[in-house]
């Protein structure tokens, strides 16, 4: 089969390499869209506890085409995968902390993803999509990380939200949070046709933020709340917006770091302006345990992914989806249709 594969860091090819055979409780998926998103940027750099050689690619919709002893999925079975494994028997595990698994192993990340025609998943992993389409069950794993984003925040009803970013990430919380008790919810990005499609999507304001001085917002923002906002949310990954992100926080307010910034970003902040104005500062790390939650979401619509998706590409454009990603400010979100 072809797969994208990594020998290193930065250095790619697409190969053929043998089909995998699904073991005891393993299914075979034929990949039928594989999602891209930023992660996949820090996977090219090495980042996000990546393991090489590897295929990348987390993001899983595909069909069963074979199964293993003892699996009950029929071929032919349209599916989400999720991504996640846990060993269920470390510290982290036995306390109900599986985020923080020891041995946390994950496909497209420190094993082979979806980035192929064909990938190898456990069957308990794998989640029925009936006739869903493909390129709404491949926001399956993105909106089941928001899903667990919203359990973090733990948002009161009624509150003032601000969520800064407006790409696949920004656009699932969003309308997670208003559906979870946001009475007023402002998205801020720098790119006009995402933040119309977080309007689209019931966004209450939206701020147009300058990519390289966002601080120029500043006053936009604070007219959306002038005692500053409940809640900030940050889906960029980009420090200097968790930094403002305090700025425009009320006191006793929380700030949740939601997007990946690379792991050497650091942000001054005062440990005297958290202990005087009581904030709470979270994050929140990938998921376990929300795709069930999650198709709900999609099925019913409460979730729309309509004009999210806006390239989806051949596995031998893998490189161009990187870039695109990258570079191009008219790519909300890329995927590889093996």
């Amino acid at each position: 089969m072809k797969a994208v594969v990594y020998r290193a860091p930065g250095i790619f090819d697409v190969a053929s390499v043998p089909e995998p055979q699904p073991g005891p409780g393993e299914v075979l998926l034929q990949v039928s869209l594989a999602g891209m998103c930023g992660t996949d940027l820090h996977i090219h750099g090495g980042g996000f506890f990546s393991a090489f050689p590897l295929t990348p690619g987390h993001e899983i919709t595909g069909v069963v085409t074979q199964t293993g002893e003892g699996v009950t999925l029929a071929p032919g079975t349209p599916v989400a995968a999720d991504n996640t494994v846990l060993c269920g028997h470390c510290p982290p595990c036995q306390r109900d902390e599986p985020l923080f698994c020891e041995n946390f192993y994950s496909l497209g990340v420190n094993g082979p993803g979806a980035f192929a025609e064909f990938v190898l998943v456990r069957a308990e992993k794998c989640f029925p999509v009936g006739a869903m389409d493909p390129r709404t069950a491949v926001m399956t794993e993105p909106v089941a990380c928001a899903v667990h984003g919203t359990d973090v925040l733990d948002l009161r009803p009624g509150s003032s939200v601000l969520v800064f970013g407006a790409g696949p990430s920004g656009l699932v919380l969003s309308q997670l949070l208003l559906h979870g008790g946001a009475a007023r919810l402002t998205v801020a990005a720098p790119t006009k046709f995402k933040l119309d499609l977080a309007a689209e999507y019931g966004a209450d304001a939206t701020v147009l933020l300058d990519r390289e001085h966002p601080e120029f917002a500043l006053d936009q923002l604070r007219q959306q709340a002038p005692g500053g906002f409940d809640a900030v949310v940050d889906a960029t990954g980009a420090a200097r917006l968790t930094g403002l992100s305090m700025e425009v926080v009320r006191n006793g307010g929380t700030v949740l770091v939601y997007g990946m910034a690379d792991e050497q970003d650091a942000i001054p902040f005062r440990p005297y302006e958290v202990f005087r104005r009581q904030l709470t500062i979270k994050g929140s790390f990938a998921q376990t345990h929300c795709f069930e939650r999650a198709l709900r979401l999609l099925s019913t619509g409460r979730v729309r992914t309509d004009g999210i998706l806006t390239h989806v590409l051949g596995l031998e454009e893998y490189g161009r989806g990187l870039s695109l990603l990258r570079n191009d400010p008219t790519c909300l979100k890329a995927a590889l249709a093996p």
